[in-house]
């Protein structure tokens, strides 16, 4: 997230046209607390305004870490087919609850789920031209497991790939 030991001083906002400014940023689209906590303190909030606004701002409706995890899970996986390995890690600066994550995690599909991952894998192999096969799978799989892919689901997707 933000760096403030690095970050270029920016305009430094009141309490109140903060909120603003913090309010329209979530309207824009889906933000975790933490991207609006950095957000207002790159505004030159001290902590307490800072809290005072975020919970002000989750009264309101307009920070929601539950519909934000569901909006950035589906998004990654249906937008970029990325893994669930892939996707929890780029969760982690979020600082989302477990129980959030979970229930974003239940917005992928299990069958659409293996389909994405069958996909990727078709397509990676039919880019694998000129190696042996033991190379092939080899490189099919870091490439899938790169993707966020699971271990033991890629196993069996290289196998079903290189097999048909």
């Amino acid at each position: 997230m933000l760096d403030y030991e690095n970050s270029k001083p920016g305009k430094t906002y009141d309490r109140k046209t903060a909120k603003l400014k913090a309010a329209d940023f979530c309207a824009y689209q889906e933000r975790s607390q933490q991207e609006v906590r950095d957000k207002l303190y790159s505004y030159g909030l001290h902590q307490q305004d800072v809290e005072e606004v975020l919970t002000e701002l989750i009264v309101e409706g307009f920070i929601n870490e539950e519909r934000f995890a569901k909006a950035f899970i589906g998004g990654k996986f249906r937008m970029k087919k990325w893994g669930r390995q892939k996707i929890l890690q780029q969760l982690k600066p979020h600082k989302l609850s477990d129980y959030c994550i979970k229930k974003g995690l239940e917005e992928i599909d299990p069958e659409e789920y293996w389909q994405a991952l069958i996909g990727q894998a078709q397509k990676k192999y039919q880019q694998l031209s000129g190696h042996s096969e033991y190379i092939k799978k080899g490189k099919l799989s870091q490439y899938l497991y790169g993707r966020g892919f699971e271990s033991d689901l890629i196993r069996e997707a290289v196998d079903q790939i290189v097999k048909d």
